[in-house]
């Protein structure tokens, strides 16, 4: 047991794994964010010839992870079932992140700032892993929380603005 787990067991807080407030509106973002994937998607179908196929792995493993999302906040914690799903959302986060580097229609041969989330998703996904094999719920919890915040929601916003594609898209 990590020592974070065992200092919440000692001070006797529990280790709940039910989901709370904020795991809730993280589920809920996510989806959010998946309908606004999907609408711009959909209304960009005449330009889809053009765009290269490291984007469209990129927003195939992206939706995978936010389909995912709600269902591994909101549903029971523990079982095999979430182990298999979660596994599945830390492939396609990680497949995610290292796809990303190969995209670069903003800044050709340039990474962006944005690529910075894709590095600390590298890092990250492995301490997830870690942590959930160790039952160190509360290190688990937070990484997760963090990656989802950082990685889906920040980044997912940063792929709407009028210059990028899913923007252009979407908002015309």
């Amino acid at each position: 047991m990590a020592r974070a787990s065992e200092a919440l067991r000692a001070r006797g807080e529990l280790l709940s794994t039910a989901p709370d407030k904020l795991e809730k509106l993280l589920g809920a973002l996510a989806l959010v964010m998946l309908a606004f994937v999907a609408a711009a998607v959909l209304r960009g179908m005449d330009e889809w010839g053009r765009v290269p196929g490291v984007v469209w792995l990129h927003l195939a493993t992206i939706v995978v992870a936010l389909v995912l999302t709600p269902v591994l906040l909101w549903r029971t914690r523990g079982t095999k079932g979430h182990r298999v799903l979660g596994y599945t959302w830390c492939a396609a986060m990680l497949a995610t992140a290292i796809d990303s580097f190969f995209i670069r229609l903003q800044q050709p041969g340039q990474l962006s700032p944005i690529h910075a989330l894709s590095f600390l998703t590298l890092v990250l996904v492995p301490v997830l892993v870690l942590a959930a094999r160790r039952h160190d719920v509360y290190r688990h919890r937070r990484t997760v929380r963090g990656l989802i915040i950082g990685a889906l929601l920040i980044a997912g916003f940063f792929t709407f603005p009028f210059h990028r594609l899913l923007g252009h898209w979407l908002f015309g």
